[in-house]
């Protein structure tokens, strides 16, 4: 059993001061900021704001958005338009392609010339595609006949909505058939390249 001594005198006094003291908290004070560092966030925040206005506007511009009907979008075409089997192509200005109907099906043909970008022509007199500006010559289908060009005529995606269904060309940008179609529809946005010359 411990025994307890009761301080006396300057030391009694000294217990009771301590006890009487107010009772400080370990928390460290937090000191304001100064005018400095007030104007370091600042700076910091206006230069964030203005990288996130800066990358909205870059995606803004740099993302395209076509509407259908004008270049780089859905061109819907009405199937009593199409040409018959063995006529001259009808060109699209708006849409920047020709569309052939051959015995194979349908085509949509870039109407840019696949050696400097020249716009190409219908020649009825000799029935192919050819360039004013270096004299490349393509078939009624796109293929490469002879000149600069270094591949064939590039294409655009067809789909073909008929009741039975959807057909759309494939990879190659092959002639789809248009026989009961109800819609027409080329996408200028998804252009397919031409076969180089020598190939198939």
């Amino acid at each position: 059993m411990t025994t307890q001594t009761v301080p006396k005198g300057k030391a009694a006094a000294q217990v009771k001061e301590a006890a009487s003291a107010p009772v400080v908290s370990s928390e460290v004070a937090v000191k304001p900021i100064n005018r400095r560092e007030f104007l370091y966030y600042i700076w910091g925040a206006s230069i964030a704001v203005f990288m996130a206005q800066t990358a909205g506007a870059i995606i803004w511009f740099a993302l395209p958005r076509f509407r259908e009907g004008e270049f780089g979008g859905i061109f819907t075409v009405d199937p009593a338009t199409v040409p018959a089997v063995g006529s001259a192509p009808v060109p699209n200005p708006t849409g920047k392609y020709w569309l052939v109907n051959t015995a194979n099906g349908l085509l949509a043909l870039n109407m840019v010339c696949t050696h400097l970008g020249c716009l190409f022509k219908w020649v009825d007199a000799n029935g192919r595609f050819e360039c004013p500006c270096h004299g490349s010559k393509f078939e009624e289908d796109g293929r490469y006949i002879e000149g600069p060009a270094p591949r064939s005529l590039d294409r655009f995606a067809v789909r073909v909505i008929t009741a039975a269904g959807v057909v759309e060309s494939d990879a190659s940008g092959g002639p789809v058939k248009i026989d009961g179609a109800e819609r027409i529809e080329i996408n200028t946005g998804k252009k397919i390249k031409g076969a180089g010359v020598g190939q198939a």
